[in-house]
């Protein structure tokens, strides 16, 4: 169907101007363009971040700069360069209250943690909430609906959504989304003179031959400041092919916090092997972060296969891996460098060294002391008289292997999984039933089905192949499921279907629930089909049942015709939605989770009046109302 579109007088020409910048820019990468962008906080003065691109957060990358307010909320917000809003949100969760600004450029500038809008951009968003009577609500303005000039205010800071106190967080993307460094700009207003500074340095095994200091293990060290570098002061043997993890930090000229920075630079005595470099954060594969790091710690200076991230060069197989021949010694050199060029050295030597059966590795276990490390399956014993030959039982077959390495007090075994999964194995002084259900290989759509467990996997749930570990405890009517370790993840989520038979509650208010090591309980869902129950996740962990019958409670705070306010709770399953009626007409109520309040907001500050109605609804279906008049 022909679309016709009809503009007002006069602004034909500007609006075709920039749909073509819009067009012209959108077909072409750039690079962020120093003197493009105005700082958005206090242009021409001096400011400082709390966080800065490539820092590593819990599950993500920070992929922008957090400024500070002092604590305070309401920080003038300007815009950075000429454009219009592209995106707009209101919301309690994420950013919060957000404003995305799109360029001639082609670029994209995001606002989050907003307080509020100003009021052109308030009053704007009001009036598409009340016709789309959401209490959330994100829109996507036509091109050039929304105009603004560089430096023009456009909000004022705050601590909405998921914020840990009053800040902007200020990003900068190109015209593909992707998230790339605001530092890049050239904002005079931030300074730093500070180098990056090492924490830690983790050697760590990549293949079953593979040793550290003669063992299969991870072997975090602390490095030492020696002069203006550091290095690691003592020599450690490796074996077979291992990799580097760093944990580190930078600081900027006049804060404490600890930041991130985007480049690792390694060389040896020959000079530079490899480099490091995060230029660019493409929010499609955000969850790849778990696969770069080390428990959200460690920055992996190694090559995955599996990695979506190109952050290497050269990127392929053998970027990152250390090898060294038995007796030869490799002086290894990794620079640190901050946006700003400052950088740090960190120097270190490996020797080689043969594979030794007999090593020193302390007391032996009282039970077997089992780990994963990627395909490799690696059990501790204690000595036994009994012998030392291990029996793997893969199916009709059983393989007798010696312990990889052993001492007076105890016995490692390493098994790599690619060889089979044992259905049990024969440690000699007892038997060991792994709780492998089986193999999932990484890009690959799967189906599973056990006893009590059906696992269904998707193309784009793995972050690397999976060699799924369940466990079931617990009585009929108070079920566990424990699938993998906590400090292991998954990209996208996968299908499970428990068989809970048992379960005697009331169906309609259970659900299932992720219980943390302190034994908090946080909704997850599901759907009941019989005897069993359907859920997805994206988190490992331990899996319960609860049930839910209790109604969210609703305290008023002020309930009169310039507005209601009113703290809702829940004690379980947590708050799903709520909605308010004053003389039957929908009114919208604005939302922080934070402090459990909830506040009105009418079009053009009227005045309320009549029968309010306000249902607030759990995630478990309990719905809770609060019923009175405001004449």
């Amino acid at each position: 169907m022909k679309k016709c579109w009809i503009l007002k007088s006069g602004k034909l020409s500007s609006l075709l101007f920039l749909f073509g910048l819009f067009l012209f820019s959108d077909i072409s990468a750039q690079e962020i363009q120093k003197g493009y962008f105005r700082s958005p906080v206090k242009p021409g003065g001096r400011n400082y971040l709390s966080g800065n691109f490539s820092e590593l957060r819990p599950n993500h990358f920070h992929t922008g700069l957090d400024y500070k307010f002092g604590g305070v909320e309401g920080e003038p917000i300007y815009a950075a360069a000429d454009g219009w809003v592209h995106r707009i949100k209101i919301s309690s969760f994420g950013y919060g209250n957000v404003i995305y600004l799109k360029h001639p450029s082609g670029n994209i500038t995001l606002y989050g943690h907003l307080r509020n809008f100003v009021p052109k951009l308030h009053d704007w968003m009001v009036q598409k909430m009340y016709e789309a009577e959401q209490n959330e609500l994100e829109v996507f303005p036509a091109v050039g609906e929304l105009p603004v000039k560089k430096g023009e205010l456009i909000a004022y800071g705050g601590n909405t959504g998921s914020s840990g106190g009053p800040h902007l967080h200020f990003e900068i993307r190109d015209s593909l989304d992707r998230a790339m460094d605001p530092l890049k700009a050239g904002f005079t207003e931030i300074l730093d003179n500070i180098p990056p500074t090492p924490q830690k340095i983790a050697i760590v095994p990549l293949e079953i031959d593979s040793r550290v200091n003669g063992k299969f293990q991870r072997l975090e060290l602390t490095p030492v400041l020696s002069g203006s570098s550091y290095r690691i002061p003592e020599t450690i043997r490796v074996t077979g092919k291992v990799g580097l993890e760093i944990q580190s930090y930078d600081k900027l000229d006049g804060a404490e916090n600890q930041n991130g920075f985007p480049k690792f630079e390694v060389s040896d005595d020959n000079g530079l092997l490899y480099t490091l470099l995060i230029n660019q954060v493409d929010f499609n594969y955000t969850r790849h972060f778990l696969l770069h790091t080390h428990q959200n710690r460690f920055t992996r200076l190694y090559h995955q296969p599996d990695l979506k991230f190109d952050f290497f060069t050269p990127n392929s197989t053998g970027t990152g891996t250390f090898q060294v021949e038995a007796g030869q010694k490799k002086n290894v050199q990794i620079r640190l460098s901050d946006a700003y060029s400052n950088s740090r050295l960190v120097n270190l030597t490996l020797t080689g060294a043969d594979l030794d059966s007999t090593i020193a590795d302390g007391a032996g276990p009282v039970s077997p002391q089992v780990s994963f490390f990627k395909s490799i399956m690696k059990i501790k014993v204690k000595q036994s008289d009994k012998g030392g030959l291990a029996k793997y039982f893969i199916g009709n077959q059983a393989y007798e292997i010696l312990p990889a390495y052993q001492d007076a007090q105890s016995r490692t075994y390493l098994w790599d999984l690619r060889f089979g999964i044992p259905s049990k194995i024969d440690l000699c002084s007892e038997i060991y039933i792994p709780e492998i259900i089986g193999h999932f290989p990484v890009g690959k759509e799967q189906l599973l089905a056990t006893e009590k467990l059906t696992v269904k996997v998707e193309e784009n749930s793995l972050l690397e192949d999976l060699y799924l570990r369940v466990a079931h405890s617990g009585p009929a009517n108070s079920p566990v499921l424990r699938l993998q370790e906590i400090t292991e993840y998954l990209w996208n989520p996968i299908e499970l279907l428990w068989d809970v038979n048992g379960y005697a509650g009331d169906k309609t208010k259970t659900h299932v629930y992720q219980r943390s090591p302190n034994g908090a309980r946080s909704f997850v869902g599901g759907n009941w089909e019989g005897g069993q129950i359907r859920f997805k996740t994206r988190n490992f962990g331990s899996f319960v049942l609860a049930e839910d019958n209790v109604k969210p409670t609703i305290t008023p705070i002020r309930v009169n015709a310039q507005g209601m306010r009113f703290t809702i709770k829940d004690n379980l399953s947590g708050i799903r939605s709520f909605e308010a009626w004053v003389d039957g007409k929908w009114v919208l109520m604005r939302y922080e989770h934070k402090q459990a309040v909830i506040w009105s907001e009418t079009k053009a500050k009227q005045p309320l009046k009549g029968t309010v109605l306000l249902k607030v609804t759990d995630m478990a279906g309990n719905v809770a109302e609060y019923r009175t008049t405001i004449s």
